[in-house]
């Protein structure tokens, strides 16, 4: 089987970031990838909030985010991946062209909106049809646009677009909202803002930009035209939490659970980007998210290599679990050293507190500890209240 130090599946800006703080944290990288690199700013027309960009289409800030990647010799594969599994503590990424073992995976797969499906949606994306207000609402500046849909997110962002638009009209197949009542309100009495009730769109017109929408009231049957430079899809969105669905922590709907250094509930397993469960979903905090993720691992795999060298390929070792923000610890760690360097043996010495994991993985009840280990296996265990006790162990 294939090994490799850092694996990272989805080349969106989370994932060509991560892959470049990885390439220059000296790790070998590989990136997994199913399409184009890029990921959704490939189907943004433009961006105007890429710090340091003034302007550009999304394809030519992804093809900048990739040979960035490719100066510091990523290596790309365009494969499928099916699944992220955990075999005895491995972590093996499934794919249509062969399994790999990783050190770390980061996931940075994304997301993806979810569309509305009528005539015109899918021709006109990029094009006046757009699923992000931060990103696109600016280019509609003093312009008449629809937003559809009725739950929070579609009433918030249109109450965010009449910072632009002239007139905003919310298009929602009910007779109310579901959004919170406070957005509710908020939106209704903003003279910008028109509800449009009971009305889906039947389908997108214009001759290379959004110019009309064909609309249907679901309770008449009527059919009539809503002239508009633009229309924004709010009915909901999803992640591309596949490869991980079931193996680690997600919130509702499937968004993966991280801390602030994006590790999952999973050790060794890191998320980036859109698929994680967050606020916002922007390029900038993507790469944000593929940076934090990127330096997490390299910490993880030098942690893992050392522990490894230090606690698990040796024929025969004991060591010393200390906390190192405890001062009394670290004063017993240095009273070990030197009674074990007197009595000519060697105490591997371990903060337990940034190795978290490898204690609860050893099944160390509390620090400070000592383990007997032999080839990996554990011979023996005590906790050590003082240096008597280790020396009693130590015999």
């Amino acid at each position: 089987m294939e090994k490799r130090e850092l694996v990272i599946i989805g080349a969106g800006p989370a994932g060509l970031s991560a892959a470049i703080y990885g390439r220059r944290a000296g790790l070998d990288v590989l990136l997994l990838e199913k399409g184009v690199p890029g990921g959704q700013i490939n189907i943004t027309e433009e961006i105007e909030n890429w710090p340091g960009v003034e302007h550009a289409t999304g394809p030519e800030l992804a093809a900048m985010f990739r040979s960035h990647a490719e100066k510091f010799k990523t290596e790309f594969r365009d494969v499928d991946v099916s699944a992220v599994e955990v075999r005895d503590g491995t972590k093996v990424v499934l794919t249509n062209k062969g399994e790999i073992e990783a050190e770390a995976v980061i996931i940075a797969t994304g997301a993806y909106f979810r569309r509305l499906g009528c005539e015109g949606e899918a021709e006109h994306i990029g094009q006046g049809v757009s699923y992000c207000a931060v990103c696109d609402g600016a280019f509609f500046e003093d312009e008449e646009i629809a937003v559809v849909g009725g739950g929070n997110t579609a009433v918030e962002e249109g109450e965010y677009l009449t910072t632009f638009a002239s007139k905003v009209y919310i298009i929602h197949r009910r007779d109310e909202f579901r959004a919170d009542r406070a957005a509710v309100e908020r939106a209704l009495s903003n003279p910008k803002i028109v509800p449009v009730w009971n009305t889906v769109v039947e389908k997108i017109e214009g001759d290379g930009m959004v110019e009309n929408l064909v609309l249907k009231n679901i309770k008449t049957g009527e059919v009539s035209n809503l002239p508009v430079a633009g229309v924004f899809m709010f009915v909901g969105q999803s992640p591309h939490d596949e490869p991980v669905r079931g193996l680690v922590e997600a919130a509702k709907g499937g968004w993966i659970k991280t801390n602030d250094e994006m590790e999952t509930s999973v050790e060794g397993i890191f998320a980036a980007g859109d698929v994680r469960d967050k606020g916002l979903r922007q390029v900038v905090t993507a790469a944000s998210d593929g940076a934090i993720a990127a330096m997490s691992a390299s910490a993880y795999i030098n942690e893992q290599v050392h522990l490894r060298s230090v606690l698990l390929d040796p024929e025969h070792v004991t060591a010393l679990f200390y906390s190192s923000i405890d001062r009394e610890q670290v004063k017993l760690s240095d009273e070990v050293e030197a009674m074990a360097r007197d009595a000519g043996k060697k105490v591997a010495l371990v903060d337990g507190y940034k190795n978290a994991r490898m204690v609860e993985k050893l099944g160390l009840p509390s620090l400070p500890a000592m383990v007997e280990l032999a080839s990996g296996k554990t011979v023996k265990m005590a906790p050590v209240a003082d240096a008597s006790a280790a020396g009693t162990f130590l015999k």
